[in-house]
């Protein structure tokens, strides 16, 4: 069989609260779904529409999602593509979902944040801090 490539970076926003479980051995694993936006045209005019992306993590990384990740939250994953199949009532079913190698929370918690530099250093005159004469010991510098 020929090797593939199989890699996903997604960027989204969780669409609901992870649902973590746990397996027989005591092995985390949570699902939860994020949702990306991408633009589509219809008609004349271009929309903003979003896709639901399934994703599944493994471990540490499942408990700290339970944790740390709440619906609205904004996310990185990075991971691969799987299919599995199952039976229900008799009827084999077919799952694409996202298996996360790497999950980064994004945003932290809003807050507002005290400005604490001086003024002189918040007001941007327009004016590069590196132009103007160089130094005569840097002169003869050959980069």
């Amino acid at each position: 069989m020929a090797r593939g490539f199989n890699k996903v970076i997604l960027m989204g926003n969780l669409a609901r609260d992870p649902e973590i479980r746990y397996t027989q051995d005591k092995k985390a694993w949570a699902r939860f779904t994020v949702a990306c936006g991408r633009t589509v045209k219809k008609g004349d005019k271009w929309e903003e529409v979003a896709d639901f992306i399934p994703v599944v993590v493994w471990g540490p990384q499942a408990e700290n999602a339970e944790k740390y990740l709440h619906k609205g939250k904004k996310v990185h994953i990075e991971g691969m593509i799987q299919t599995r199949t199952y039976e229900k009532d008799g009827e084999k079913r077919w799952v694409t979902e996202v298996l996360a190698r790497n999950v980064l929370y994004l945003g932290g918690e809003e807050k507002k944040q005290e400005n604490k530099f001086p003024d002189e250093l918040n007001e941007y005159d327009g004016k590069s801090r590196f132009d103007g004469d160089e130094d005569e010991e840097d002169a003869d510098v050959p980069f």
